[in-house]
């Protein structure tokens, strides 16, 4: 198994970014919005979270307050397109009403707080787990935390960089070490890996025409 190294990474950084250019990704226009995006993502795909989203903004509740205001029922009827959507209603309330119990509802107060604080605040919520905990540290607050998802656990595998056992921080733990704790970067790695997994890392992988296999990263 090749051993995981600084140099590693950024050529696959490097050849990501070149072949693939700039994501400008998380889409959201507002902090609750990508908040409440990375809540929606979960088991579906983002086609599905914008319809939910353009229903909250077409009903105006996609702020803190409205969304404190909103019925449950009338809140799992907005995000239906989503999926799960009775779960995840009550997971953006459980978000909201930690935001409004530890914060006043103050999305500014709560980017006050050391990410590691945060994260694991994030992580008390129920039906918050580390991905999507990681995903509203770095998108939403811009707290450098690495997000890793399937996409990154299953290029990693592929390439023999992780164990198939390898958990979540173990394999997050590998980016947080290797490379430095820049939020801009974090953010363009972790969607460059993305986009790599939709075009070619797919379940039936396309590595023939992967820009990792044609250039190589060893």
């Amino acid at each position: 198994m090749p051993k995981v190294s600084s140099c590693i990474l950024f050529k696959i950084y490097h050849i990501l970014y070149q072949s693939f250019g700039p994501q400008q990704w998380w889409p959201g226009e507002t902090q609750i919005e990508i908040i409440v995006g990375a809540i929606l993502t979960q088991n579906t795909n983002w086609k599905n979270v914008e319809k939910a989203i353009k229903n909250l903004k077409d009903h105006r509740v996609l702020t803190p307050m409205s969304l404190a205001r909103i019925s449950l029922k009338k809140l799992a009827f907005l995000i239906k397109p989503s999926g799960y959507f009775n779960v995840k209603a009550l997971r953006i309330k459980n978000f909201i009403h930690f935001l409004f119990s530890e914060y006043q509802g103050s999305l500014k107060k709560m980017a006050k707080d050391q990410w590691p604080v945060l994260r694991q605040k994030l992580l008390d919520i129920k039906g918050i787990g580390p991905e999507t905990a990681d995903s509203i540290l770095l998108y939403a607050f811009y707290k450098p935390v690495f997000v890793i998802d399937a996409y990154t656990k299953r290029f990693l595998l592929r390439h023999r960089l992780i164990q198939k056992d390898a958990g979540y921080d173990q394999v997050q733990d590998i980016f947080m070490s290797y490379l430095p704790h820049d939020v801009k970067m974090f953010n363009e790695f972790h969607a460059l890996i993305v986009r790599l997994g939709k075009d070619f890392c797919k379940t039936t992988p396309l590595c023939e025409k992967c820009p990792l296999k044609e250039k190589g990263i060893y």
